[in-house]
């Protein structure tokens, strides 16, 4: 059942339950929403290939990897109301035909130029997928518990995707050529374009105006260079043209702001952000993915520079943790039926900042590959309930005509918390290592480069040959101590979006709660 207003506590009428042409519309939404996480990690194993082949410039390998994430987030909410606008079937097939196409180019492109082109239009493309997929679950299940399952299932493909990228990776790339990995959306979206006619149906608002063409400006001004800061901060610091990027960006939010306050039909409805739970929901959302990709980013480091494992072998290592996700997507809606959606959630936070605790403890002279996985595994468990029960309150708190709108925000929180954990953790991962590093090599050795170890451990890796074993032994010890405080503060993260959850959601999930319960 929809609720369209998550604060109103009029109950609405029942809805009826799904039926199995719904369930395999839910499927054919998974195909998408699987490609997209399974493109986020395939590229990280192919990399080197395809360095090898087109030799581009280490800018042009940045940009190569960057782009696709930038435009995507840049798109978002261009897309959200697009989809609402022109139906949100027809952007999905639109978005991924061109998405096909756009792969195809990036598979065969003959130089860095064309790839960088390739995959920028690949994440406009995908820009179209995530917000028309989570918009389109609210047609087909309008039922609260059978949404949230969807919801939850949704999230889970999302993971597996992700969990299947670096062992897919691994075998095409051990068969064929590095483009293959581009090749493997195209018999998925074939798969999509047949299907969707007949198991999936058409939403658009016919009141709702095509997007204003200077509010996709705006908000492209607004978002794009927040991002490609917050990207920059965790690989150079802080400096004045990054300061100048996060003016320019907040300058970019301010004026997009105003341009939708003007407008009759505006492209984002601000008047979303006048619903509490939908507030609290996207902090949540937002905040919750900064302590995730924080870890996530510093688990891979130590899988690969403190345990000296492969990127196929350290990718196997993250399938534990994403069977966790996998596990939460689909547990965390079921719970909701017996127990309300906030104290789900803030258990799973809970959990999550366990998980924190058990990497904190990780002893740095030793290697305890098993300690750390285990903590990562919490935390993602943590991120699968998050992912699945923070999105349905943020898309269930909106009316029903701007679900695509209130998808792409949702997708829009979940992109800007991963770039800011990267960006903000990260950084300080890298402060306390060059602090720690400096505090016990630079004291007391001597025609030793610092500037190369301060860079990072992976520069220390590199340079094993030309160091000292003592050096390096004090790289690994600073790098676990740059990885116990990024546990110990996303674990007060976490703990503390688990009592915001918990005290701020609790009215609204009780009322969601009795209406599933009403239901059975």
């Amino acid at each position: 059942m929809s609720v369209n207003s998550a604060e109103n506590a009029t109950i609405e009428p029942r809805y009826a339950t799904a039926s199995v042409k719904e369930w395999v519309g839910l499927a054919v939404l998974a195909l998408p929403t699987l490609l997209l996480g399974l493109d986020i990690t395939i590229l990280y194993l192919a990399l080197p290939a395809l360095a090898e082949a087109l030799q581009p410039s280490s800018t042009q390998a940045l940009w190569i990897m960057d782009i696709y994430g930038f435009m995507i987030a840049g798109f978002l909410v261009t897309m959200g109301a697009l989809g609402d606008r022109i139906g949100r079937r027809k952007l999905l097939m639109i978005g991924a035909f061109f998405f096909a196409l756009a792969s195809i180019v990036a598979a065969y492109a003959p130089n860095a130029e064309l790839l960088i082109i390739a995959r920028a239009l690949l994440g406009i493309a995908g820009a179209t997928l995530m917000p028309s997929t989570l918009a389109l679950i609210s047609n087909l299940f309008q039922d609260a518990r059978q949404r949230a399952f969807a919801i939850g299932i949704w999230a889970t493909m999302f993971a597996l995707g992700m969990a299947l990228g670096p062992v897919v990776g691994g075998v095409l790339l051990e068969l064929y050529w590095w483009g293959s990995a581009f090749l493997v959306a195209v018999p998925i979206i074939f798969v999509l374009l047949c299907a969707a006619p007949i198991f999936l149906p058409e939403y658009k608002n016919p009141s709702r105006a095509n997007p204003d063409i200077s509010s996709v400006f705006l908000s492209l001004l607004a978002i794009l260079p927040i991002i490609y800061a917050f990207k920059e901060l965790s690989r150079f610091g802080l400096s004045f043209s990054l300061i100048g990027y996060f003016g320019l960006g907040i300058i970019g939010l301010w004026l997009f702001i105003q341009q939708q306050s003007r407008l009759s039909s505006p492209m984002l409805d601000l008047q979303l952000f006048s619903n509490k739970t939908f507030n609290v929901a996207l902090l949540v959302l937002l905040t919750g993915l900064v302590g995730v990709a924080g870890m996530m980013l510093i688990v891979t480091q130590y899988l690969q520079l403190i345990a000296g494992y492969s990127p196929v072998v350290a990718g196997l290592w993250m399938g534990p943790p994403a069977l966790m996700m996998v596990l939460a997507g689909l547990v965390a809606p079921l719970l909701v039926r017996r127990f309300t959606p906030a104290t789900v959630l803030a258990a799973a936070l809970l959990l999550a900042s366990f998980g924190c605790g058990l990497v904190a403890i990780a002893d740095p002279a030793k290697l305890q590959v098993g300690l750390v996985v285990s903590g990562f595994s919490l935390i993602y468990f943590g991120l699968g309930a998050l992912a699945a029960l923070g999105t349905d309150l943020v898309v269930s708190s909106a009316p029903l005509e701007q679900a695509g709108s209130a998808s792409a925000m949702s997708e829009m929180a979940q992109e800007l918390g991963v770039a800011l954990g990267v960006a903000l953790l990260g950084s300080l991962a890298l402060f306390v290592y060059q602090f720690t590093v400096l505090e016990q090599v630079g004291a007391s050795s001597t025609g030793v480069d610092m500037s190369v170890v301060q860079e990072g451990l992976w520069a220390v890796e590199a340079a094993a040959d030309t160091l000292e074993n003592d050096v390096q032994q004090a790289a690994r010890f600073a790098f676990n101590q740059g990885m116990q405080v990024v546990a110990i503060l996303s674990g007060v993260v976490f703990l503390t979006l688990a009592f915001l959850t918990h005290t701020t959601l609790r009215q609204v999930g009780a009322k969601v709660s009795n209406q599933l319960c009403d239901q059975a």
